[in-house]
């Protein structure tokens, strides 16, 4: 059967596109969800207006997308993390991290929908791609900086040594004398 996609369908084509499909799939999965019109039902005028109507859809679509990268364009997302002493992550920053944090600020982004290409391990700006669709992306600044509530080494090193010295006090007079 000849259908007519209203919608681009990963495998089969692109919105607009003619397609030849199995019988059962156009009558039980693409007409019934509206995905696809039959090229063989109606006349030309009416498979012309339901492009038409595709085209506007996809184009108002667009434009709601292209404000969304712009406003994406101008969020930071800031994560703190646990880092060692060279400013390298204990672990890595995912894209589930970065998802979240979009959420908080009003961003409903998947994911699926952003483009790390290689893991982020190290403190400072990153930039990550946020594919929203219909060929629209924006780039988001991730901001990874050290999470400041622990502390350092040196306090802790120095913290040990007067309970050690407090110890080998008590150690020396454990009940008997001298």
């Amino acid at each position: 059967m000849k259908v007519i996609l209203r919608d681009s369908v990963d495998g089969l084509g692109e919105m607009g596109e003619t397609v030849t499909v199995k019988d059962g799939y156009a009558r039980n999965y693409l007409i019934p969800r509206k995905i696809a019109v039959s090229a063989d039902s109606g006349s030309a005028k009416q498979i012309e207006h339901e492009m038409r109507n595709i085209r506007r859809r996809e184009e108002k679509k667009r434009a709601e997308l292209m404000n969304d990268a712009k406003k994406l364009e101008k969020t930071t997302v800031n994560l703190v993390m646990r880092a060692g002493p060279e400013e390298r992550l204990y672990g890595s920053v995912t894209p589930a991290h970065i998802a979240d944090q979009l959420k908080e600020q009003g961003f409903a982004v998947d994911r699926k929908n952003l483009s790390i290409p290689e893991p982020i391990k190290t403190l400072g700006i990153h930039k990550v791609a946020v594919r929203l669709g219909l060929g629209v992306e924006a780039q988001v600044k991730v901001w990874v900086e050290k999470e400041g509530g622990g502390e350092s080494e040196e306090t802790v090193k120095a913290e040990d040594k007067p309970k050690a010295a407090a110890d080998s006090k008590d150690a020396g007079t454990d009940g008997e004398p001298d």
